[in-house]
């Protein structure tokens, strides 16, 4: 059975969700022509075809939100593989304020393309706004599903992700459940909690106690590290 770290809510982590439930709203607000812009440049790249692909595909932790091209934690695995001369190549598919639904609903555009390796990283905005867990789990089940039909060979990281108990315990601890179960349940990777290390740090977070700085953004892409360096070496 897949186990987690239960969030300990310490003063910093408080403060943390607290400017995330605050500022959840900013990174939603997008003009639809602002997502279109953002999909034309994260989910048409032309990759190479002697590369193999991998595709992230999340909200605003994936896309990096507040910081400069290059800064993503997408970005920095990108380096990494070159580091070690591997063929592959990253797609940054996140697009701010993103939950599971929309997630749904986008996920046949992205998958146009081949891709080898699938990061799955969307759940926090539904947690934060109190959406049904059975709603979640069955938009990242129908998301799983959709991808595998594409393509049975292809291989499924899921990123984990926690939030405060504001909902109550029940719903907090029923979320942080959904992503084990649905690893355990699709024999997909996991990785535990992508912020871990991270969350209500104010030194690896922007001004607005959420969004990674760029040092910050290096942490996440040390826990994808741990889980997609052993899937790139197999």
């Amino acid at each position: 059975m897949i186990s987690i770290k239960p969030l300990r809510l310490t003063r910093s982590y408080a403060l943390f969700f607290g400017f995330l439930f605050m500022l959840l709203s900013a990174c939603g607000n997008k003009t639809e022509k602002e997502k279109e812009d953002e999909k034309s440049e994260s989910e048409t790249e032309v990759v190479e075809e002697d590369n193999s692909v991998i595709l992230f595909f999340g909200d605003s932790l994936t896309a990096g939100y507040g910081l400069d091209q290059g800064e993503a934690f997408p970005e920095i695995i990108q380096e990494k593989i070159d580091s070690l001369n591997l063929n592959y190549k990253v797609v940054n598919a996140g697009l701010s304020g993103e939950t599971t639904s929309g997630g749904k609903n986008r996920i046949d555009w992205v998958l146009k393309q081949n891709v080898d390796i699938f990061v799955l990283e969307l759940g926090a905005n539904d947690g934060l706004r109190g959406i049904p867990l059975q709603e979640t789990r069955n938009n990242l089940q129908e998301i799983i599903d959709f991808v595998r039909e594409e393509n049975p060979e292809i291989k499924i990281i899921l990123a984990g992700m926690q939030i405060p108990p504001n909902m109550g315990q029940d719903y907090t601890s029923g979320f942080r459940n959904i992503f084990p179960e649905l690893a355990e349940k699709n024999e997909v990777e996991l990785i535990p909690f992508l912020l871990e290390d991270v969350a209500g740090n104010p030194e690896l977070n922007q001004t607005d106690g959420i969004h990674p700085t760029a040092e910050g953004q290096e942490i996440l892409a040390d826990n994808v590290w741990i889980v997609l360096k052993d899937m790139l070496e197999k």
